[in-house]
């Protein structure tokens, strides 16, 4: 029988601008076609001007604030 070591990976401690935990792993290959190292690219200011990661509300009512803030 072999025995599997535990993944070490240390926690986040910061979040990225893009609300991302920022957790090291140290042997990922950012450069793989797998692993989105620029998922803002091509986007515009007011796609990211947009916050819809709100807990405390439902996902309709968070877009309903979106369209009505664009309105006044």
């Amino acid at each position: 029988m072999t025995t599997k070591k535990a993944e070490t990976v240390p926690p986040a401690t910061e979040v990225d601008t893009s609300g991302a935990p920022q957790q090291i792993v140290p042997d990922v290959d950012m450069a793989h076609p797998a692993v989105d190292n620029d998922p803002r690219a091509g986007t515009t200011a007011d796609q990211n001007r947009i916050d819809f990661n709100d807990p405390t509300i439902s996902g309709q009512e968070a877009v309903e604030r979106n369209l009505k803030g664009k309105a006044d």
